[in-house]
């Protein structure tokens, strides 16, 4: 239970901060493929973005004039991107680069980034529309039936691997904390890639789905209650190939299936 709210803890506080960060190659300041999945991923939640801050980040490596141009260079491809996909950025948008002058991350490659701050904002003209928020994954269970999909959104991972992200921590917690409150749920971890026309990388589905496995198996879920498949490209939610970045985001996805409750 302390796990599961400090997981809800850290929920809010993530949202309240508004931002977005991407990760950098070591030495690069072109946005590599990773770092443009989770900007469309991003633009794909279809809401109204504006930018309003963009700090670049390096890891000590290097000297620091060096390191304070290539931080600049990273905001500045970043900025480039977002304008040619029409977001809207704050016309004195504050734009900083930072170097390697701040508290370094024990994990070199999470030093090499940059924090997107943004806003949502309300369509012109329009009376903010209340909307009722998704259900949590502990709801979405609750009210599941045997043989019921729940999609975990937000696990990610990086390009072309099964290492999770520093951004799935929050949702893998909170399966974890499902798994220890109903002590009868069975689950399927099902993994889904998209775009892969010539079914060339189905086994890197099965990989993310065994890593969320492993990770409930590493805090003591029985195995017997779990079971693990990579589909591949064979169960998407839209038609392959993709007609654009919302379409290959839905069909990038982690899910769990209801075995016995």
């Amino acid at each position: 239970m302390v796990r599961y709210f400090f997981l809800l803890f850290i929920c809010s506080q993530l949202q309240a901060q508004q931002k977005l960060e991407l990760y950098f190659d070591f030495d690069k300041y072109d946005l590599n493929a990773q770092a443009i999945q989770t900007l469309n991923s991003w633009i794909a939640e279809g809401k109204t973005y504006k930018v309003t801050k963009l700090y670049g980040f390096c890891d000590w490596k290097g000297s620091n004039g060096y390191n304070d141009t290539l931080a600049l260079r990273r905001v500045n491809a970043v900025y480039d991107y977002l304008k040619k996909q029409y977001i809207s950025v704050e016309k004195n948008i504050e734009i900083r680069g930072f170097g390697e002058d701040f508290k370094q991350s024990s994990r070199q490659e999470e030093n090499r980034r940059v924090t997107l701050f943004y806003e949502v904002e309300q369509p012109k003209n329009t009376a903010p529309v209340s909307e009722t928020p998704p259900p949590s994954l502990k709801d979405a269970v609750a009210q599941s039936k045997v043989g019921d999909r729940i999609s975990l959104k937000q696990i990610l991972f990086h390009n072309h691997s099964a290492k999770f992200m520093p951004e799935s921590e929050p949702i893998l917690l909170e399966l974890l904390c499902v798994m220890e409150e109903n002590p009868t749920l069975k689950i399927e971890i099902q993994g889904h890639i998209c775009c892969d026309t010539e079914n060339r990388y189905a086994y890197i589905s099965e990989a993310r789905a065994r890593a969320v496995y492993t990770y409930l198996l590493r805090y003591k879920i029985d195995r017997k209650r779990m079971t693990y498949k990579g589909y591949g490209t064979q169960q998407p939610l839209f038609p392959i190939p993709e007609r654009n970045a919302q379409e290959e985001a839905a069909n990038r996805r982690v899910e769990i299936r209801i075995l016995a409750r």
